[in-house]
Formats: C-alpha cells, structure tokens, sequence
C-alpha cells in the first residue's frame, strides 16, 4: 500500500457520497485517477442508468490516464447492465495500477471486475478503507446479499423515552433542526412505511419538504383492512405515490376505490395472525424499492423490531421529560419476560443537532 492510498481513497469516498439516494437501485461510486501525485480525473456514478464513475474519470484524464493509479471506492462491473462493465475499459485504459477500496457483493460481478483487471497485468490492491466503503453503501450490500430493502428505523422522543402524551399528541417532540434533517433522509430514500394508525391520527402527508428540489419518496401504508380513508392525504397520488399493503385481495371493493385513485394495493400473506412482514419486504423490493424509511407508530416499530427487520436505527433524543404511565413509548408490542430478550445494539455516533441528540445504532452482529 503506498502513502498516499487513504488520502486519495478518501476523497473518493467523498466525492461518491455527494450521490447518496440519487442513484438507486445501483450503489453510489467514486473514481479519481492520480498520475505523479496529481489528481488528472474524477467522476461519480450520478444517477442509475447514467455512465458509472470510471467513465467520468477517465474522459476527464483523457491521455493523462495511461500510466496513472485508479482509486475507486467499489469494485469496477463486469456485467452488461444498462451500461458497458467497467472492468474492461479499466483494462484498455493503459493504468498502471487500481486501489480498490471493497469488492462489489452483486454475484454478477463478486470478483470478477478485479480479475479481468489482474488479467490484463495491472496490479491491483483491494480493501483500502473498505469499512468505509461497505458503510457508504450498506443499502446496496444488503440489497445484494438479502434481496430485500434496507430498512431505517426514524425515532424522535423525549430524554424518558416517549414519542407521544397519553393522548396521542405528538408535535413537537424534537426541534426545528431535528426536523428538518428528517426531511433530508426522506429524500435519501425511496420509500417511507407507516401503519394505518398513524394515518387515522395524524393524516399525514409523507412527502419532502426542503428549501431546494427534493424527491418525495413511496408511501406505504399497513392497513389489513383497509381503513384508510379515501380523503386522506396518503391516498392523494398527485403528489407521490402510495402502497397499501393489506390482507384483503387486490380485486376487493375497497381495493378498488383506491386503485381508481392511483393507489397501489398489496395483498401480503399473514403468519400467525400477523402480516408476514418479510413476504412485504421481499414483495416491495420485487417492486424496486431498496431502502425504506420506517416512520411508523409503536406498534409497527416493535413489529419490525421483533422480527430483526431492521438494519439501522437513527434515534433523536429531546431534551425533554415527558412521564406517565400511559404515555406512548417508541417500541411497545408484546412484553418480553427478561432483559435477556431485548435486541442487542451498538452505539455507532452520537452528536447534538440543535437543541437535540442524535444516535445512530445498529444491531450487534
């Protein structure tokens, strides 16, 4: 490894970070090509079905590429997607050497990229800041390995661990800024998943609200027997798509009246008197959704908490006291009889947003 590998691989991770829900299903990337300790091209995969980041790099570095060391953030493709693999316009590039930070999990490519690089005798070290990597893109490697979409866990509660008065009443847990940073992760997304009981409350409308052009991501609703009512703001397709994702068949009358709407109908199997959680994730990454921003009431987050269907938690801490026995806590669901049972997770970051806290976690391994 020479000294400068992690200066250069990080600016590259930088740089495809500048991408982050802009380029879904693919992972985002990162390429810069330094010749002589000079930075001769760079580019970032932008958007799915657009050229990848070697192409960007190596149009910018024209000549100036033969000779040079590639850094790109995941391994080069060696499939024929939408666009040509990657791996072959390395190989013809004339680069003498290629740093790659983590090996692509997509059994399409698994290796594959770096040996046609190999094959062509250009030296090749993997695995260059590949934690951070792997992290950037953490979305993208579970998609591949579990064909399901990655899914968020967003909570706003107070320092006693309540997200709502015994009444319901919730606005406003957190402040401005906190809020405001929900609205980013909305638009980092495609989907965002609440159950029919935060509709009937708070008929929300789920969309992205920032000062600058956003997207507003899928909206999907669990509702068994669809009780959302037809004026509700999630069932107005004007402004972004919604999912019903229910237990009644698609050709039921109340099916009906929302799909004349533009609502898509789901019907998800139930298991033991409760929606098969992992045939609806299975089903909505059929439908290419690959990360899902789960927003939903207690009950729904101590569904998908149980069953350890989610991959990352994302917790804002209020600097508030709420107390009461019946106020509403983030995770409620079923009792457990010992701490021995709780889901185990680790603490990555915390950091203050305004007047807030927010903590980032992931179960334990």
């Amino acid at each position: 490894m020479m000294k400068n590998d992690h200066n250069f691989m990080k600016m590259a991770l930088d740089l495809a970070e500048t991408a982050k829900g802009k380029t879904n299903p693919n992972p985002v990337v990162g390429a810069i090509l330094v010749k002589d300790g000079v930075i001769v091209g760079s580019g970032l995969h932008r958007k799915a079905g657009e050229p990848h980041a070697e192409v960007h790099a190596f149009n910018m570095a024209g000549d100036h590429a033969k000779g040079a060391t590639l850094y790109v953030t995941l391994e080069p493709c060696s499939h024929y997607g939408k666009t040509p693999p990657c791996a072959n316009l390395v190989k013809d590039s004339g680069v003498k050497r290629v740093v790659v930070a983590a090996k692509d999990p997509n059994p399409a490519v698994a290796g594959k990229g770096i040996n046609i690089i190999k094959e062509a005798g250009i030296e090749v070290e993997v695995g260059v800041l590949e934690e951070e990597a792997k992290k950037l893109n953490e979305r993208f490697m579970h998609n591949m390995i579990t064909q399901t979409p990655f899914v968020v866990s967003k909570v706003a509660m107070t320092l006693d661990g309540k997200i709502a008065a015994y009444t319901g009443h919730s606005q406003w847990i957190t402040g401005e800024e906190a809020r405001k940073e929900v609205h980013y992760l909305r638009n980092e997304v495609d989907a965002i998943l609440v159950g029919v009981g935060t509709v009937l409350a708070d008929n929300p409308k789920l969309t992205t609200r920032l000062d600058q052009p956003a997207k507003n991501p899928i909206r999907i609703i669990l509702d068994s027997e669809l009780r959302t009512p037809l004026d509700s703001n999630v069932a107005d397709s004007s402004e972004a798509q919604t999912i019903i994702l229910t237990s009644l068949d698609e050709e039921d009358e109340k099916a009906a009246d929302f799909k004349e709407k533009g609502v898509q109908i789901i019907q998800v199997p139930y298991r033991s008197g409760k929606m098969d959680l992992q045939a609806a994730l299975k089903r909505l990454y059929e439908e290419g959704i690959t990360d899902i921003l789960l927003e939903g009431g207690s009950e729904v987050n101590a569904s998908f908490m149980r069953e350890r269907l989610i991959q990352k938690y994302i917790v804002y801490i209020a600097p508030k006291i709420l107390g009461g026995k019946s106020s509403f806590t983030p995770f409620r669901g079923e009792d457990v009889e010992t701490v021995d049972e709780a889901v185990q997770l680790t603490f990555e970051s915390v950091e203050k947003v305004g007047e807030d806290l927010k903590v980032y976690a992931y179960p334990s391994k």
